[in-house]
């Protein structure tokens, strides 16, 4: 028995066609499945991730947080308000909008890595240098303190005003 166009009703074809708009959101409940799917690390994203998007034919993936936040590995990890990557399994490459701080310089992060999960490490690819990683600091999502706060801190901290 084949179905043709024609034999649907409307309501049928709404229904499909609404199915079929849904499946990939179906597929994909949150940003840490997604990650764990593609071999990677549930932590690499904070806890403050409001939604995201994911083209598997491309592999584009743009992540949007609440705010721009400030959380911890082994030091201190800057996101801005949206973070854009191109996602294959282990990996992500081209990454816009992380950055992570050593000896207090602040270098963006370009790549993130898991070469070999049994290994038990993650390669953060900072430009000038490649950085390895417990994957046991990736085990939860952070918390990220939220950007006004950071400011705030930051400035008392160094002597001097945060210009916004």
């Amino acid at each position: 028995m084949s179905i043709s166009l024609k034999t649907l009703t409307p309501i049928t074809l709404t229904l499909l066609l609404l199915l079929l708009l849904l499946l990939p959101l179906l597929a994909t409940s949150s940003i840490h499945d997604l990650l764990h799917r593609q071999g990677l690390p549930v932590g690499l994203f904070p806890d403050n991730v409001k939604s995201y998007s994911f083209n598997a034919s491309d592999g584009r993936l743009e992540v949007h947080l609440e705010s721009p936040c400030m959380a911890k590995f082994d030091g201190r990890v800057y996101f801005d308000r949206v973070v854009t990557a191109n996602l294959s399994y282990g990996g992500l490459v081209g990454v816009e909008g992380l950055s992570q701080e050593e000896l207090f310089v602040w270098f963006n992060v370009k790549g993130i890595r898991v070469k070999d999960p049994s290994s038990g490490l993650i390669l953060f690819d900072i430009g000038v240098a490649h950085k390895q990683l417990s994957l046991s600091l990736f085990e939860d999502p952070p918390v990220c303190k939220h950007q006004e706060v950071v400011e705030e801190n930051l400035g008392r901290k160094m002597g001097f005003q945060v210009q916004r």
